[in-house]
């Protein structure tokens, strides 16, 4: 199938490792251009040089105010086109209401929501018919998950924010799409299973809760991903898209 990603041009941000990296793979491997972020310039350069020519590295935190402008700036000077961005951010430290202090807050607030309003609002004025916006989010959109009290807040209201988009973006032709990973096999959610006492018992009984009896690989994840944001997605917008081995159990 093609999905018609040849040459366009994609902003991936959170994309030297995990879920964003492999959607950048997902997307180069299809056709088209992207320009992958992170924090460390060093991961960014290896994670850009790693995707080949098709890839370029813009070390940015999605905190800074003006990450989003200099982002799309890039697309543009690089590959003279800008068709969409992945707003991956990393997930906020881990705790329960009572252990997550103000200031843990206030930096997710900062870069997991703030940030992604920010690219949101200034992709938004860039897209034009055809362009897309996409967010990484979690299943805790649906339902809250044990010790990720932070993320537990700030994802349900990106989700909002992503419907209130695509009802506004609609009509000039701009989708905008969300992306519910369950347990997919990345560092991360190796860190929080290495959280408990016994790492190999944690995992052995999430894979029991998901139907599919494993954890994702996340190139499964990337291809959805990739999908979501291409042209053959294009009647597909304001979704809130499960990837979790059947995890979610609601319709």
């Amino acid at each position: 199938m093609d999905l018609g990603l040849k040459d366009r041009v994609y902003v991936v941000t959170g994309a030297t490792r995990g879920l964003g990296n492999a959607a950048a793979r997902e997307l180069v491997a299809d056709g088209a251009k992207v320009v992958v972020t992170g924090r460390d310039g060093k991961s960014v350069a290896e994670a850009a040089s790693a995707l080949g020519p098709d890839a370029v590295g813009v070390a940015a935190d999605n905190a800074d105010p003006e990450a989003a402008a200099r982002l799309i700036a890039a697309a543009l000077e690089h590959f003279g086109r800008f068709d969409g961005v992945l707003i991956s951010v990393g997930g906020p430290p881990p705790g329960f209401v009572a252990d997550n202090t103000d200031e843990q807050w206030q930096a997710a607030f900062e870069s997991v929501f703030l940030g992604a309003v920010r690219l949101a609002r200034t992709a938004a004025a860039e897209l034009a018919d055809g362009g897309v916006i996409g967010f990484v989010l979690s299943g805790s959109v649906h339902e809250p998950i044990p010790g990720l009290t932070i993320s537990n807040g700030l994802r349900p209201g990106l989700a909002g924010l992503a419907k209130s988009l695509a009802d506004e973006l609609g009509p000039r032709g701009i989708r905008v799409v969300g992306l519910l990973p369950g347990r997919v096999d990345t560092d991360r959610v190796r860190e929080l299973d290495g959280l408990s006492a016994d790492p190999e018992a944690t995992r052995a009984a999430a894979e029991s809760r998901i139907p599919l009896r494993r954890y994702g690989a996340p190139e499964e994840f990337g291809r959805v991903s990739a999908f979501l944001l291409s042209p053959a997605a294009s009647y597909i917008t304001g979704v809130m898209l499960p990837v979790d081995g059947g995890l979610r159990h609601g319709f």
